[in-house]
């Protein structure tokens, strides 16, 4: 799959979401085939980033922490619920 651009503004939304509840931010550019470059032809899309302890990310040693997992769950919540007002 090749790489796509994802939506600038949900991008920015995903930023302002998780300083609003106090989380820090990364913007990192992705290659990886996920979801989000199959659904950016019809929809606008984003994706959500995780801390994985170590930096260990698609391998079988991948962990990542259930308050991370919480954290990036209520950035997603926090977000559908603005999108859908």
């Amino acid at each position: 799959m090749q790489s796509v651009a994802v939506a600038p503004n949900l991008i920015d939304r995903v930023e302002q979401t998780a300083l609003g509840l106090g989380l820090s931010v990364k913007r990192i550019p992705s290659g990886a085939g996920h979801d989000a470059g199959l659904i950016a032809a019809m929809a606008p899309s984003t994706m959500i980033f995780v801390p994985s302890v170590s930096g260990i990310s698609h391998n079988v040693d991948e962990y990542t922490t259930p308050e991370d997992l919480e954290n990036g769950a209520n950035v997603l919540l926090r977000m559908l619920l603005q999108l859908a007002m």
